[in-house]
């Protein structure tokens, strides 16, 4: 029950700041949250990539960074926003339990690294038992988490949960002497870097579980799906070439996560980008995303993450070729490989 009144009160809160849902128009309202793999964004935005991609379509998109992402999402879910970057796990947790028919509209990546637990006076994660351990509650780091104790013979009662936001997770880490956390990259790589910090697991010891999103209201028209998918795929044209535009742009979008482009790039190389359409339309209409949905839904039921839900099966989840696990009268999570296709073939 305390999980459900927390994510309640959460979108409670967003509705109350974002007043009634967006109103169908011209201008649609995306919002992201720093993270290496939603940091091109940011670029295409600065570059007038969304811009001309908006145009194209006849249609006008803001884009907003939101500092905290648990807060970026109860916004999306709230009515403020149209479109979010999520993680497969938090779109099913926050809009699809709650109740906001989603289409994951775009794999940017999975982790592959780019998730990790950190701790000060420890090399194991079997040092964490005992201590407190700082993470965003209920997202993808606490889901991590639990893989990690998991596999090594620990449960999450040999250790306390301490809820931090994501904007401020790298600054206390730096200042408690006996710090234990679980972040992603940026601030992973901060807490990293820490005098007498130790990375004890990440996401790579779980390859494919942590799948980054543009997520959208699936009655958003195709007209703003079209767009965020070709601005999204133009700009990842730019930032993988060799060019001296692509090495200006992954230049800026360091500068703007708040490191260097050594670090930046060290951190996409623990990030697999998709930056071709072609593969994240292979994994979108693959079983291993399935496979993986079913994991992750297992666990969220398990930690309490469906409310009073008497079963996993209460939210359904769609993919690309029609099949469903869940309710199929209650699908809120879609994964639509269509504009991608369209961006692969050179169709859009």
């Amino acid at each position: 029950m305390k999980r459900i009144i927390a994510v309640g009160m959460a979108v409670a809160l967003a509705l109350t700041l974002a007043g009634a849902p967006a109103a169908a128009g011209d201008t649609y309202k995306i919002a992201w949250s720093h993270y290496t793999g939603w940091e091109p964004w940011e670029y295409a935005n600065e570059a007038g990539i969304l811009e001309k991609w908006g145009q194209k379509f006849g249609i006008e998109i803001e884009l907003t960074l939101i500092n905290d992402y648990i807060e970026s999402i109860n916004l999306y879910t709230g009515g403020a926003f149209d479109g979010c970057t999520m993680t497969n796990m938090d779109a099913l947790t926050l809009p699809a339990v709650g109740g906001v028919d989603s289409t994951a509209l775009i794999i940017g990546d999975f982790s592959n690294g780019n998730d990790g637990i950190v701790m000060k006076n420890g090399n194991a994660v079997a040092d964490l038992k005992g201590r407190e351990v700082k993470l965003v509650e209920l997202s993808v780091s606490h889901y991590l988490l639990a893989r990690a104790l998991e596999k090594n013979g620990l449960a999450e009662r040999d250790l306390s949960v301490i809820n931090t936001s994501d904007s401020d997770i790298a600054a206390v880490f730096a200042a408690d002497p006996n710090g234990a956390v679980v972040t992603w990259n940026p601030p992973l790589m901060q807490c990293r870097n820490v005098k007498g910090a130790a990375l004890v697991f990440d996401s790579s010891q779980i390859p494919g579980e942590i799948i980054d999103l543009m997520v959208v209201r699936s009655d958003a028209p195709d007209s703003l799906k079209k767009a965020l998918v070709g601005a999204w795929y133009e700009t990842m044209a730019v930032m993988s070439g060799k060019s001296k535009e692509s090495k200006e742009a992954v230049a800026y979008m360091a500068q703007f996560a708040g490191g260097t482009e050594a670090e930046f790039r060290a951190q996409l190389r623990t990030t697999q980008m998709f930056y071709r359409p072609a593969d994240a339309v292979a994994l979108a209409k693959g079983a291993k995303i399935k496979q993986t949905m079913e994991y992750v839904r297992a666990f969220c039921f398990d930690h309490g993450l469906y409310g009073d839900a008497d079963s996993k099966d209460f939210v359904g989840i769609q993919f690309p070729d029609g099949s469903i696990i869940g309710d199929r009268s209650n699908v809120k999570l879609r994964f639509d490989a269509a504009f991608m296709e369209l961006a692969a073939e050179g169709k859009l």
